[in-house]
């Protein structure tokens, strides 16, 4: 069976792995990522020091990244974390230097490839990712087919204006409600400084029951179902799948379908009669691994 070595590149740290078609890891690592001070020289280098390990074995090259990406011309136009790569034609170089197949997809959409592949949107013509992170990223499958658009931002969910009130605040964007939109609506309630607050500190307090923490858990899931409801009136979709580190927590999913139940009762039409569909959510099977599934569906079925 072939083997491919595939990269997620992350602000943190820059992972990957060698894998085989069938998507089963057979070594992986992770080294740091070069700063937004480095250069395009440093940031090649620390990745070619990865492929020189694996060349004689490889036979084609998948790499996740931020940011919006040109994937069929393999060029990365808008990579806040590495600014150095911008307009970087990353296909088209690296195939030279290594002589094998070369492909980059932005992160959020190789997340949704790899649901669509082997997850939770299996079967799905029709579906979408939401990834909860810093801020809110994701992907769409229509038709069967992974929507980028023209400009390749079709799932940047995060520039979408959610206050029409106040569009000059950043806080009226969906961006907020990722998981730092949600410890700031806890810090808010508490008192608390927001920096000191994690993910996993705040649902400690949940799964004990703190009254202050399970209402502002409800509240955040009550806006973000109002903004996948508003997503499947658009898209029409079979199932929207949340992931994110905070996705694993089983009580994100029961309140986010608490809230989405709870759009019947308030909203004119549905309270009306009005048959509208109701988003159907689940989280997404793939966590940490998601991107590089994603980024070898990519190479192998999407060149």
């Amino acid at each position: 069976m072939k083997e491919y070595l595939v990269f997620d590149w992350g602000g943190t740290y820059l992972k990957y792995a060698l894998m085989q078609e069938d998507t089963a890891i057979l070594e992986q690592g992770k080294v740091p990522s070069p700063g937004k001070e480095d250069t395009l020289e440093i940031f090649l280098s620390t990745i070619d020091a990865i492929i020189e390990k694996y060349r004689a074995r490889i036979a084609g090259i998948a790499v996740s990244a931020p940011g919006i990406i040109d994937s069929s011309a393999g060029i990365l136009k808008v990579v806040g974390a590495f600014p150095y790569l911008c307009g970087y034609a990353l296909k088209e170089e690296t195939e030279k230097r290594w002589g094998v197949p070369v492909s980059v997809e932005n992160d959020a959409k190789c997340a949704a490839l790899a649901e669509y592949w082997k997850g939770n949107l299996a079967g799905c013509t029709n579906g979408a990712v939401m990834i909860l992170g810093t801020s809110v990223g994701g992907g769409i499958i229509l038709d069967g087919k992974l929507r980028r658009g023209p400009h390749g931002s079709a799932g940047e969910f995060s520039g979408m204006c959610t206050n029409l009130n106040d569009p000059g605040n950043d806080a009226s964007y969906w961006g907020a409600l990722g998981t730092r939109g949600l410890l700031k609506m806890y810090a808010d309630k508490t008192e608390k400084d927001p920096a000191e607050l994690t993910g996993e500190a705040f649902f400690e307090r949940v799964n004990i029951g703190e009254a202050t923490a399970l209402d502002v858990l409800y509240e955040y899931t009550g806006k973000l179902a109002m903004q996948i409801f508003g997503l499947n009136l658009l898209l029409d979709l079979n199932k929207v799948c949340v992931g994110g580190g905070i996705s694993r927590q089983p009580m994100l999913l029961k309140s986010l379908q608490r809230s989405i139940e709870h759009i019947k009762k308030i909203h004119p039409d549905l309270v009306q009669g009005t048959e509208l569909p109701l988003p159907v959510t689940d989280v997404c099977k793939f966590y940490n691994e998601a991107n590089l599934i994603g980024a070898l569906y990519h190479l192998l079925y999407e060149k």
